[in-house]
């Protein structure tokens, strides 16, 4: 059973940064692109960033520089390093990967909330 496991969210000051973290399970199997989503209340699921398996990256609009997304191979990681944190950032996060015929799997989700 595939299984994607979001860590790391939690309550920041606006300003400040997080990083939230997701490991794939099992460790071998094989992701082409992975990515971040994140969802406020009331909001529609959003992209934050993604990475395909040759390290190319996208991000939201919203972004603008504040975020990295990295991707450990070796150990089937995605990491979601936000900077200059605001109080819109606030949402849970949700790690996405796609596998093999474009099947879609989904972590639970860890929530961010930024404080003024």
């Amino acid at each position: 059973q595939v299984r994607l496991v979001e860590s790391g969210g939690g309550l920041v000051q606006a300003g400040r940064s997080l990083r939230v973290s997701c490991a794939a399970s099992p460790s071998t199997f094989g992701f082409s692109d992975m990515a971040w989503y994140r969802q406020a209340p009331g909001q529609q699921r959003e992209l934050v960033a993604d990475i395909t398996s040759g390290g190319i990256r996208r991000y939201g609009d919203f972004v603008k520089g504040r975020f990295t997304i990295s991707r450990d191979h070796a150990k089937n990681t995605v990491d979601l390093q936000m900077n200059s944190l605001k109080i819109d950032d606030t949402a849970v996060y949700y790690c996405n990967g796609i596998g093999p015929w474009g099947t879609q799997f989904w972590g639970k989700g860890t929530l961010v909330t930024v404080s003024s």
